[in-house]
């Protein structure tokens, strides 16, 4: 959530540098010079200037832009001499001297009452945040209450930090008087922010998913029915695939679906129609194939990258191409590749406790997936080798899955489902490890997902944070943070864009996805069946209807002329019948 930027003069035999501590969700963008005369400029132009002494260590100048937009420059020297500024040209403005202090810039916002903002900036002016230090506390399993501690910096007396909040951020403060709402700005991709005065912020998320369940339903020792008969025909036949040829893959993301492909098929036979046998048959071939990824011996094995501090494919070194396995190498999508490993390690290790075949899985492969949890999700400060949270970010309230590459529009993310499935599989994982503190780390994850998910990704009709004319997309795309983008990196065909969004579909996706969500889109794109398509997407917008109306998809996976066809690589149609079945 922060990093400090530095310039220096090389050549110089004493210090001069300036230093911008850059903290997400600032107001102000301060910089500290070191015996560097300042020189602001400004392609929209400088249409008037004035500065003003406040007192001796504080000036401010007033700057109103050829848009109409007034920026406020507030000026702190260290010496207690003022830094006097002027306008040379209407594109530049410099100072008068080489400056040791502070200088802080803050745009004005279009509100009725701008000199109250310019009084609330004055009295905020001189403290900036330098880092940030997140915490979280549960209340109980179903509520948890999260804190944004802002470590500052100061060059006067301000009594409290000025920022500025993410709609989601507002919405849950536990102390609402913090927050200006009338003074706003908007952000890039994420709706109105509002100013916030406080050194520490206090979030609380309820409705979390309290119940670590396992389960497709609630029923742990199903009734054999018709439906559970046709589940189990199907999956005896689907039991015969090979998951240890279908995994042996040059990417860890498809390797990782298709061993989750087989976990999940094996967790049906074994829970829903309880045909132990043939669930010990699959459950053994599956663990064949994943010991080859345990025991690094897949056809590009990972490797631990000591400059960026995580474990990434070594497929880029081997062929010299960046983009392998999606990036892999440079850490692009490792919440999406590591959670299918994730997930089905939990998935596998549940079933051995539930067939009884004791631990021995689970101690052999543990080290494994908590190396992979700590790549991508690392909790603990004390890690000498993997970085904090690497992939979610705790102020944004999601993961980014844009890795090392320079990128003109930031950072982005188009696939929210996959994202909630990783934390989803630490949660389960948690829970088979006996680790409450992951788990409840998993869940608060889980608790802002669906919040951030619901204010910007998934858009019903009455979004309030996205452009009006954009909500009937129902799903932003690509999300980056300097724009949103209503497609995806692999193809424009409406199914990819509304898709990607919706797979995998498992137990959390109806905690995600709000039914009111699924139905409008349903309706605005596929409510005729034709549009829904002819190959694997088809089974994937299918096992989402479920969520709204569950007899229909079922009624599609079950029809006696249903294609294979119409199944994504990383699913099998006993798991979309079983999904459906849970929810009639």
């Amino acid at each position: 959530m922060s990093v400090d930027v530095l310039f220096k003069v090389s050549s110089s035999p004493e210090e001069r540098c300036v230093q911008f501590p850059l903290v997400q969700g600032s107001a102000f963008i301060s910089a500290l010079y070191t015996k560097l005369t300042p020189r602001f400029g400004s392609g929209v132009f400088f249409r008037s200037f004035q500065q003003r002494a406040i007192s001796p260590d504080h000036s401010v100048a007033r700057i109103v832009l050829e848009d109409g937009y007034t920026w406020l420059l507030h000026c702190f020297p260290k010496d207690g001499q003022p830094l006097q500024l002027r306008l040379s040209n209407n594109s530049c403005i410099e100072g008068n001297r080489a400056f040791t202090g502070v200088v802080q810039l803050i745009k004005v916002p279009r509100c009725h009452a701008p000199s109250d903002f310019e009084a609330l900036v004055e009295r905020c002016a001189g403290k900036w945040p330098t880092s940030v230090i997140v915490s979280a506390s549960n209340n109980t399993p179903s509520v948890s209450e999260y804190q944004f501690h802002f470590k500052t910096g100061c060059a006067s007396q301000a009594s409290s930090l000025l920022m500025y909040a993410l709609p989601h951020h507002v919405d849950t403060f536990v102390d609402p008087s913090i927050v200006h709402r009338r003074f706003e700005m908007y952000s890039t991709t994420k709706g109105k922010m509002v100013a916030v005065v406080a050194d520490q912020w206090k979030m609380k998320e309820i409705g979390l998913p309290d119940n670590t369940s396992f389960e497709l339903s609630s029923d742990e020792n199903p009734a054999e029915n018709d439906e559970t008969r046709l589940i189990h025909t199907i999956a005896a036949a689907e039991a015969n695939g090979d998951p240890c040829s279908e995994s042996n893959l040059d990417s860890m993301y498809f390797s990782g679906k298709a061993l989750d492909k087989y976990a999940c098929l094996c967790w049906v036979i074994c829970s829903v129609v309880c045909d132990v046998e043939l669930a010990k048959r699959l459950l053994s071939k599956l663990k064949e194939a994943f010991a080859r990824f345990a025991n690094n011996q897949q056809q590009f094995p990972l490797v631990y990258d000591s400059v960026w501090g995580g474990v990434v494919s070594s497929g880029m070194y081997q062929t010299g191409n960046l983009l392998q396995d999606f990036g892999n190498g440079c850490y692009n999508d490792h919440h999406f590749h590591y959670g299918y490993f994730i997930h089905t390690a939990a998935l596998i290790a549940k079933m051995d406790q539930r067939l009884n075949n004791g631990d021995e899985w689970y101690q052999q492969n543990k080290d494994y997936i908590n190396m992979l949890i700590r790549d991508a999700a690392n909790a603990d400060p004390s890690d000498k080798h993997f970085p904090l949270s690497r992939c979610f970010d705790w102020f944004h309230g999601h993961s980014w899955a844009k890795g090392l590459f320079e990128s003109w529009d930031s950072k982005d993310q188009e696939s929210t489902s996959e994202d909630a499935y990783f934390s989803y599989s630490l949660k389960l994982w948690g829970n088979i490890s006996c680790n409450p503190q992951l788990e409840r780390l998993a869940s608060l994850m889980l608790g802002i997902q669906r919040r951030v998910f619901r204010s910007y990704f998934l858009m019903e009709q009455s979004n309030k944070n996205q452009p009006a004319n954009f909500i009937k997309n129902k799903v932003t795309g690509i999300l980056f943070e300097n724009k949103v983008d209503h497609t995806t990196y692999f193809g424009n065909d409406i199914r990819f864009i509304q898709g990607i969004h919706m797979i995998p579909v498992s137990q959390i996706s109806c905690y995600i996805r709000s039914q009111e969500f699924v139905a409008e889109e349903w309706e605005r794109y596929f409510s005729e069946d034709h549009l829904t398509g002819d190959d694997g997407w088809k089974g994937i917008l299918y096992s989402n209807l479920s969520i709204i109306d569950a007899s229909r998809a079922w009624d599609f996976f079950a029809r006696p002329d249903f294609q294979t066809k119409w199944l994504d690589q990383g699913a099998t149609r006993s798991w979309y019948l079983a999904i459906c079945a849970a929810q009639m």
